[in-house]
């Protein structure tokens, strides 16, 4: 089963970025491309993308996820990045993570054209990346059909602080 074999992949790193805190690192799934291709083929099937517009992909390993989906599925792919890494007429919001605070924007010209969108991530924890997004877009009116993850920390809760479906490859407890 797949999950399980994303589950053996990852690698943790105790107190990293700081004390108290888990690294789940993807990297050993990039690394097998085996693994990978069956996530991406995997993750692309998913119901979520089927009325999305566009995919908006988190910086940054949402990045890797996102941008092969799009290519796989063949819609458009618009990049949420951290602040001051985008040009032209953006719009921003800082939220909080689970060891601090940071900041996310959208290119306003990216999102205008698209009404519905699928976020998608490399994990979820406590929810607060993807609901600077999800909030990001309902401001511009937007309409959001799901957060899809590969990685989601159930015991934090994140799912449960966005108002929109959640979808995680890999649920760890």
């Amino acid at each position: 089963m797949l999950s399980e074999r994303l589950k053996s992949e990852l690698k943790d790193y105790p107190d990293f970025p700081k004390k108290g805190i888990i690294f789940k690192d993807i990297s050993p799934i990039l690394i097998n491309p085996d693994i990978f291709n069956e996530l991406i083929e995997n993750m692309s099937k998913r119901s979520v993308y089927k009325n999305a517009d566009a995919i908006i992909s988190i910086d940054s390993r949402g990045f890797i996820f996102g941008s092969a989906i799009a290519y796989q599925i063949k819609k458009p792919i618009i990049l949420a990045r951290k602040k001051n890494k985008l040009p032209g007429e953006v719009i921003s919001k800082n939220y909080g993570l689970e060891y601090g605070q940071d900041s996310l924007s959208l290119q306003l010209l990216s999102i205008s054209k698209f009404k519905s969108f699928a976020i998608v991530d490399d994990l979820l924890a406590t929810g607060g990346t993807a609901k600077c997004i999800v909030d990001l877009l309902e401001t511009q009116r937007k309409n959001i059909l799901g957060v899809h993850v590969v990685i989601e920390l159930s015991k934090l809760g994140g799912r449960y602080s966005l108002d929109c479906p959640v979808i995680s490859e890999v649920e760890i407890t």
